[in-house]
């Protein structure tokens, strides 16, 4: 059938075929596409004339027109003429000339348009393959047209007639019949079909009524036979769909015989291999597992023996103080008990029972390590040991953090500073009974240590810092002990993390194999669970979990075993202790690692541990110093320690600071508090020390009169050891000094300084200032202000007494002569020559953020120069009002040399024998050249004054006589001889 050719209903098209003697409206559709004609030739598209719009061929862009390759050739794009002008001709009378032929021109539509070179040209030969491939196909559906005509055409009509012909009959049956609610048992609907008013009512039969039934009895008969007739015929039209409805009933009921036979001996051979092979297998199956319930009931009821043994256990341990063996059993106890034996009647109050005794045992740890803290802390000196009991530290530090007992810091804290107090109070007690003098019944504690002397007091200072050194020693030891637990646990549990991640990896195939047993364990117990009716299914799905769960509580106890042996607890329990434990937990599941790990604390917990540990060792290093501030500042109340000596204060600051070292290098903490109580104590000290040496100073520059002292030996050599680079005060007299006769002069670098007395004591007070420096550091800026302030007074009191003229009160001087003047000028030299050395002292100690302190020696260093220039000042000031007065009454007679120039040169030769051998002779030739300088100038005032010019004239030559005696004398002065007066300056310059 399906190679019949579908006709076309298409008319145009079926007629444009025949026409050309074959139908080019036929085609035959192929049903498999392996009868697709071979030979069909697909159509070609058409080029695209717009190539700004392609139409999804490639190939058509590709065949357009190219403006490279036709740039000279006409193609479409040249064309002028469009589809309006094409169809609308210009020259048609009613269209102005030049509305569209102002463009193109009046002859373009007579222009032929030209073929397209891009558009097949389309013949019959073109159909020619698909007429052959067609032409056998066209014979025959003509030829079945013939013989068969189409059903559209000619069986239509007829089907139509005997449609309308069976539906008329069928409208001849009342309508009655044909409603589904159609019965009879209605006595509308049987009255409607039996009309009983057409028979006698009397009974009776007579012809017409006989007639009338007759004739009902035919009409319903005629009804039936049309009815027959329509369901006879829909039955013929639908007779092939029942023939094949029946026939498929009888194969279906053969395969279902079929079925049944097969399903009946598949029955017979499964009951066969249930007899012979499955219900042996079964039994034994169900016998295992009977046996292996047994086993776990055994075991339960072990367990349950063992956990009954736990509160004996523990108070076993907890009788000889093994906190942790008692801890870690109450700890398995209870993941028995939430794991194994969860729901056991029995059991119900065991877990609230071991919550409190573990609430004990923490009660108990803490009131075991706060009694082991004060004895610890508490016991004598004299033990050689560091650490008192350190298995038993061990044990109650590691059970202590298995509870989160991180607070016993606190308890060891509050315990040593009670014991630091004991310490203080102990030296106390013992310096106090080796004294007569004092009563330690009658006497308060403080008053004690205020009433022994300063040796006796320091004594007592001395053993308080070698017991606080020992008390620090002691502490260290027991925190390092404490640290080492910390830090312990803290890697075990770094160590067992790590090991769980490389177990993990190394036995990932030995996993896979387990999960394939626990599998096949629960297809037993499946299999189990389907022939035994359930009865096994929890024991056996619970077995299953069982055997993979005790491999990975056997890895767990390994990994335990291997932590647990560098765990602090493992030193502390017993032999006996541990057979116990283990006699009495064996049949306890392994907690292990993973119990040990859920209770401890964290890393960053166990971190935060470990860094208290050593604050705690920085803090008690900060109580030893605070307890020694107390003793320090006891003794310091009645201002005793401000009285101290410079010897004995020092004393005492080297002992604090060999202290304060000793305790930075052993507890890694630079405490503070007494090196500031020393402070505080030495600035009292450093200011009574400086009221002092300014009080004297003041003293001698109030005495001093201001004459050339000797200097003795002793002054010389401390000049000398200066300059050797050693700034500091000799420990004790060089040998034969005092046989040496003191000299006039004291030598500092190769210059002789005429000096007074209380220079040279300057001198030893400075130098007492450097020594404070180097035997306490800490006071270093206090000091160095304090003797700039020394250096300020002297400068300002010896200016008052000097050039003030205050000597002429204080110590009875008639005058103030030049010869005081130069030797003060040369003392304040001196000092000025020591300020650099004083600087470079001091600044070896100073920190350089604290060099802007020396600037004060640059203020004082100006201030002295600017004193010796006043001085300077004054001498030439002398000489000036001297010549102002001697020349104001010169005048230019004979005799000569005259008298007032004798007097001037008379005064010069004074003030030259007073400065000569106090200053060096370059100070004497800048002072002479200076007071040279006021002699021109009186003289050549006086001169213009009397009107004497240089014109070689009488009085000319005696103002020159006068002149050249006047620098004869002065050239004839030690140290003058070249000393260049420039008299021509007497002169005025001619203009």
């Amino acid at each position: 059938m399906s190679s019949n050719p579908i006709p076309q209903s298409s008319g145009g098209g079926g007629g444009g075929g025949r026409g050309g003697g074959t139908s080019d409206g036929l085609f035959q559709k192929p049903r498999d596409p392996s009868m697709a004609p071979r030979h069909y030739r697909t159509p070609r598209s058409l080029p695209d004339v717009c190539p700004k719009e392609p139409t999804g061929d490639g190939r058509g862009l590709c065949d357009g027109p190219s403006v490279v390759a036709d740039q000279h050739r006409w193609t479409v794009y040249n064309s002028k003429v469009n589809l309006p002008a094409a169809l609308n001709d210009p020259r048609l009378a009613k269209r102005e000339s030049d509305f569209f032929t102002k463009t193109w021109g009046l002859d373009f539509a007579e222009t032929d348009v030209m073929p397209s070179f891009y558009l097949p040209n389309i013949t019959r030969e073109h159909f020619s393959s698909y007429l052959q491939e067609t032409a056998q196909r066209e014979k025959i559906h003509e030829r079945c047209k013939n013989v068969c005509p189409n059903k559209d055409d000619l069986s239509v009509p007829t089907i139509t007639n005997n449609h309308d012909k069976a539906r008329a009959e069928l409208e001849q049956v009342p309508k009655i019949f044909m409603k589904p609610e159609f019965v009879l048992n209605d006595p509308a609907t049987f009255n409607a079909v039996l009309p009983w008013s057409h028979f006698s009512v009397a009974g009776g039969k007579n012809s017409r009524d006989v007639a009338s039934s007759r004739l009902l009895q035919e009409k319903l008969s005629h009804y039936l036979d049309v009815v027959e007739v329509s369901i006879a015929r829909q039955i013929s039209l639908r007779s092939e769909a029942f023939f094949h409805a029946m026939s498929s009933q009888h194969e279906l009921q053969d395969q279902m015989r079929e079925t049944a036979d097969a399903v009946a001996k598949l029955r017979a051979r499964t009951a066969a291999i249930d007899r012979v092979m499955c219900r042996g297998p079964l039994r034994v199956l169900r016998d295992a597992l009977t046996r292996n319930n047994c086993v776990k009931l055994h075991n339960k009821l072990k367990l349950m023996a063992a956990v009954h043994q736990t509160q004996p256990t523990v108070q076993l341990l907890l009788s000889t103080s093994e906190f942790v063996g008692a801890l870690e059993l109450i700890a398995t106890t209870k993941e028995v008990l939430q794991q194994e034996l969860q729901g056991i009647h029995s059991f119900r109050h065991l877990g609230s029972q071991l919550c409190e005794m573990e609430r004990l045992i923490d009660k108990m740890m803490v009131a075991d390590f706060s009694t082991y803290a004060q004895s610890d802390l508490n016991r004598p000196f004299e033990e050689d040991s560091q650490v008192m009991e350190k298995d038993r530290l061990q044990s109650l530090v590691f059970g202590l953090l298995r509870q989160r007992k991180l607070d016993f810091l606190d308890i060891y804290s509050d315990e040593m500073i009670r014991a630091a107090k004991n310490v203080v109070r102990q030296c106390v007690v013992k310096s106090v009974s080796q004294i007569s003098e004092i009563d330690a019944d009658t006497v308060k504690f403080h008053e004690q240590m205020r009433l022994m002397t300063f040796h006796q007091w320091f004594d007592l200072l001395l053993d308080i810092f070698e017991h606080f050194i020992l008390f620090l020693k002691r502490i260290k030891a027991t925190l390092s002990v404490i640290r080492n637990v910390v830090l312990e646990v803290l890697d075990s549990s770094q160590r067992s993390r790590l090991a769980e991640v490389t177990s993990a990896t190394n036995h990932s195939n030995e996993d896979e194999e387990e999960s394939g047993g626990s599998a096949l364990n629960s297809g037993e117990a499946e299999l189990a669970y389907l022939t035994h009716e359930g009865l096994f299914i929890s024991d056996a799905l619970n077995e299953a979990e069982q055997r993979s769960s005790v491999t990975a509580q056997a890895r767990a106890q390994t990994r335990a075993e291997a932590c647990g042996s560098d765990s602090a607890s493992a030193t502390t329990e017993s032999s006996s202790s541990r057979e116990h434990n283990s006699n009495t937990t064996s049949s306890l599941p392994i907690g292990g690692a993973a119990a040990i790990e859920d209770v401890m604390p964290s890393d960053l917990e166990l971190g935060r541990v470990a860094n208290n540990v050593q604050e705690l060792l920085y803090t008690a290093s900060d109580v030893s110093h605070d307890r020694c501030v107390k003793v320090l500042m006891t003794r310091a109340k009645d201002g005793s320690l401000e009285r101290l000596s410079s010897a004995e204060f020092v004393c005492l600051s080297q002992a604090v600071e060999s202290f304060v070292k000793d305790t930075e290098e052993l507890c890694g903490r630079r405490s503070m508090s007494l090196r500031g109580a020393l402070q505080s104590q030495a600035n009292r000290f450093v200011q009574r020390f400086h009221e002092e040496r300014k009080t004297k100073l003041s003293l001698l520059l109030d005495n001093e009169r201001w004459k050339q002292a000797e200097v003795p030996a002793e002054f010389q050599d401390l000049v000398d050891s200066i300059a050797d680079g050693r700034i500091s005060l000799p420990d004790r007299k060089h040998t034969g000094s005092e046989d040496r006769k003191p000299s006039e002069f004291l030598c500092v670098d190769g210059q002789k300084y005429a000096v007074v007395g209380t220079v040279l004591l300057l001198i030893r007070m400075f130098l007492e200032y450097c020594q404070c420096v180097n035997d306490i550091p800490s006071i270093t800026t206090d000091i160095l202000t304090r003797l700039t302030d020394l250096l300020k007074h002297f400068n300002s009191r010896s200016c008052q007494l000097v050039l003030g003229a205050g000597a002429l009160q204080v110590v009875g001087l008639k005058t103030i002569t030049t010869r005081n003047l130069a030797l003060a000028s040369r003392c304040l030299q001196l000092v000025v020559h020591y300020i650099p050395v004083i600087r470079a002292h001091f600044e070896t100690r100073l920190q350089p953020k604290q060099y802007s302190v020396l600037r004060h020696f640059d203020h004082i260093t100006k201030d002295y120069n600017d004193h010796i220039a006043e001085i300077s000042a004054k001498l030439v000031a002398i000489m000036d009002s001297m010549f102002e007065k001697a020349l104001s009454k010169y005048e230019v007679k004979a005799p000569m040399p005259s008298a007032c120039l004798r007097n001037v040169c008379k005064q010069m030769a004074k003030m030259h024998e007073a400065i000569y051998e106090l200053l060096p002779e370059e100070q004497t030739q800048m002072l002479f050249l200076r007071i040279n300088a006021r002699f021109n100038l009186h003289l050549k005032r006086q001169l213009a004054r009397l009107g004497v010019i240089n014109d070689g004239g009488p009085q000319n030559g005696l103002v020159m006589v006068d002149v050249a005696f006047y620098s004869e004398n002065v050239q004839a002065l030690r140290s003058l001889e070249c000393l260049d007066l420039n008299m021509p300056e007497i002169w005025e310059q001619k203009r």
